[in-house]
């Protein structure tokens, strides 16, 4: 049965003959080689074909007069063997005009004619045979190659005849190449680096899934994992590497091998889009057509090639990979993420087939263009790229909607408790209906024990941290009186502060803040002007951190940098513009054109709009404050975002700024 993979080899030997230099005889005449030849095509213009329908014919026989007038020249292109199990004899001649006498070779690309004989002249005149194919076990081939390639012995100027003996369970193509051993050594050194890096793709990111579905245990990356190995054993097969490595001395299995792969990869394609875009949720009705559909274009696959054996079922491809095509577009006007990745994946694919379909048809289509030629490996490896990306973003989204869900429970678990707590306390109030109330109270507390086991620790740390609030409540005094003693420092700093409260231009600016360094300082004294304060644990002793200006906990080790909880956390150019920036747009009240300050800070007016939108939220915040005042200075927009989180439970060292410009 033709396949893609098989237009592929046709088409790939052109690309070889376009790169080294070639000849092509004329239509019937003999093969002329010469000094500047290193290779040359061999297909319908230089065999002459007969078709023996009995089988019964020899080679002597072939070479009577009567029978060689048979021999014809075949006008179609490419030329395939339309009669599984007819016997056909090729016929061609070389003529070698080479004065260096190099050794030549004839490689037959189709590596799936079940039985091929070569036959070739002694220098007695008589003919030497080699009989292999792929139905005789690998070590019968004269090279350890995934095609077939026969030598040609020293061929005289006058021209020598060679024959070809082909038989085939299916319909198969007529196609080869002379190489002199020089050019044959450069393509196969080439052919195995490149096949060697496809193959080592598919095996990273076979090895990846698979260890992605050990820790994950997610049933969609083994899915994907049989997708990806159906996928390697298809090329394994069409390529013939699966024969030559793996099942040498199994020529029937090579057989069943190359017409069972295409239909394992159509059902594992089908199996692995089911799942990834979820059509038995999002699209139910739909999902039963996809998998009757995939069924039956297995069916039908299989029924070609065991019975029918027309070699025309690769058509029915299209139909379960159009539909599951149209259902991805389908749920990608509706928003899912894994859809879109889905279309740009397959779409590679579908270009590539285009390729392959329009040669086989006889349609030229960038023919010597590389990227054509190697368009359905690399189409492959693309689409099993993105389709692991893919995966990746799904379970990443399934697991923020798991978490999410948890934060949902643990509310109502909340809820739930401070209900049974005020039943605890009515039930004590009122001792004559303990009686009564008694059975239903210890059911129901069995019940909800049983939903509250897994907040114990919770509700422990919870109390840890009331009594620590309570810690912190003895120690505000002692912080009224630190803050009295750095009433001269702030003295300074508003001094400081009013100045630039005043519109000065950057230049200016820019002597007050020269650098990094000096923002971040003016950040962290405008922070922590009133001492600091740990947001995890309460304590209020710090120490200095690696990071410029930054806070470290002496209790926690939580780590807080000048930048957090500031408008200019998480900015992406240069903070002395930034603090520039504020001064300008809380100067003009939020009217300040982001054209203008695009033009004064040399930025992209798309990050200065951002920008000034982001102040001009926080300037909005400001003025709903309970102390606001409009004489106050800019810098009190630099932190509105500053928001103290009671009870934090981030990992020590971070800093979680809620509504940062990113």
């Amino acid at each position: 049965m033709p396949s893609f993979l098989q237009v592929f080899r046709s088409v790939l030997f052109l690309l070889l003959l376009f790169g080294l230099g070639h000849g092509r005889a004329k239509a019937g005449g003999p093969v002329r080689l010469c000094a500047k030849t290193q290779c040359v095509m061999l297909d319908t213009a230089c065999f002459q074909v007969l078709a023996d329908a009995s089988g019964q014919l020899t080679l002597a026989q072939v070479q009577q007069p009567a029978i060689a007038a048979r021999f014809g020249i075949v006008p179609e292109q490419p030329y395939t063997m339309r009669h599984p199990g007819t016997v056909y004899w090729l016929r061609f001649r070389v003529c070698n005009q080479d004065s260096t006498q190099r050794q030549w070779v004839m490689e037959l690309f189709d590596s799936h004619v079940t039985h091929v004989t070569w036959y070739r002249p002694g220098p007695n005149g008589q003919c030497d045979s080699v009989v292999t194919g792929a139905g005789h076990p690998y070590a019968t081939r004269l090279y350890q190659y995934r095609d077939f390639i026969f030598p040609l012995r020293a061929i005289p100027a006058a021209g020598q005849t060679y024959y070809l003996k082909l038989r085939s369970v299916s319909r198969t193509s007529l196609r080869g190449i002379l190489w002199n051993e020089q050019s044959l050594l450069v393509h196969l050194r080439n052919d195995a680096t490149w096949l060697g890096v496809f193959y080592g793709i598919l095996g990273i990111i076979l090895l990846y899934n698979l260890c992605l579905f050990a820790f994950v245990r997610e049933s969609t990356y083994l899915y994907y994992v049989l997708y990806v190995l159906s996928c390697a054993l298809l090329f394994l097969t069409e390529d013939g590497l699966g024969f030559q490595f793996l099942w040498p001395n199994c020529p029937r299995f090579n057989l069943l091998a190359n017409c069972c792969a295409p239909v394992l990869l159509l059902l594992q394609f089908a199996l692995y889009s089911r799942r990834f875009l979820d059509t038995a949720l999002h699209l139910p009705r739909f999902d039963a057509w996809l998998k009757g559909l995939a069924v039956g274009s297995a069916g039908l696959i299989l029924l070609d090639v065991l019975l029918l054996k027309t070699g025309q079922s690769y058509w029915v491809y299209g139909l379960p990979y159009g539909a599951f095509y149209v259902a991805a577009a389908v749920l990608f006007r509706r928003g899912s993420r894994p859809a879109r990745f889905y279309l740009a994946a397959n779409m590679v694919v579908a270009l590539s087939v285009i390729f392959l379909i329009a040669r086989k048809l006889g349609i030229e289509l960038l023919s010597e263009h590389p990227m054509t030629v190697y368009s359905l490996n690399i189409a492959f490896v693309l689409e099993v790229v993105v389709l692991s990306y893919a995966l990746a973003e799904k379970i990443r989204g399934i697991k923020c909607e798991t978490l999410h869900t948890q934060q949902e429970l643990l509310k109502q678990l909340r809820k739930k408790q401070r209900a049974q707590e005020l039943l605890v306390a009515q039930l004590q109030q009122n001792q004559e209906l303990k009686d009564t109330l008694n059975t239903e109270l210890e059911s129901q507390v069995l019940r909800r024990t049983t939903e509250l086991q897994q907040q114990s620790q919770t509700i422990a740390l919870r109390n840890q941290e009331l009594s620590e609030a309570n810690t912190l409540l003895n120690s505000q005094a002692r912080t009224i009186e630190q803050l009295n003693q750095e009433l001269k420092r702030d003295l300074q700093q508003t001094q400081e502060a009013r100045v630039l409260s005043k519109l000065v231009n950057f230049e200016d600016f820019s002597r007050i803040y020269p650098n990094r360094d000096a923002c971040l300082r003016y950040l962290a004294e405008l922070k922590w002007q009133r001492g600091f304060r740990c947001r995890k644990c309460g304590h209020e002793k710090s120490c200095d951190a690696r990071e410029p200006h930054a806070q470290r906990c002496t209790r926690c080790g939580y780590l807080e940098s000048a930048t957090a909880y500031t408008l200019l956390h998480r900015c992406k150019f240069d903070i002395v513009k930034a603090l520039y920036s504020v001064l300008l747009v809380h100067t003009h009240q939020g009217e300040y054109s982001s054209l203008a300050l695009s033009q004064v800070l040399e930025l992209r007016r798309a990050t200065c709009h951002n920008f000034i939108q982001k102040v001009h939220a926080a300037m909005q915040m400001r003025q709903q404050s309970a102390d606001y005042d409009k004489t106050e200075s800019w810098t009190h927009v630099l932190l509105e975002e500053y928001q103290p989180i009671e009870n934090d439970q981030s990992i020590p060292g971070s800093a979680e700024v809620p509504g940062s410009y990113a």
